[in-house]
């Protein structure tokens, strides 16, 4: 009879008593609203995967596109604006 073993990093690599650092959670929390906005824009493209995008559709993946992008560059000039020394922007 064949032993069948487990790796242990492999079955522990997620239990739950390993949990996100304090940094990671900051950088979830400051990457929060492009994750959003990236969820809006998938909605509004998901609602027109079945059928040709009516002119609503077409401003509403618009408007979600801006916002994807906004959230995007906003976060960049925010990391950008905190990592040049000098405290020059």
């Amino acid at each position: 009879m064949d032993h069948i073993a487990t790796v242990q990093d492999a079955v522990t690599a997620f239990a739950d008593w390993i949990e996100p650092t304090p940094a990671e959670l900051d950088a979830i929390e400051r990457e929060m609203p492009v994750i959003l906005a990236d969820v809006e824009l998938l909605d509004a493209q998901i609602m027109t995967l079945d059928r040709p995008p009516t002119e609503l559709d077409a401003r509403r993946i618009r408007r979600a596109r801006r916002r994807a992008l906004a959230a995007r560059v906003a976060l960049l000039n925010h990391t950008n604006s905190t990592t040049l020394p000098g405290g020059a922007a």
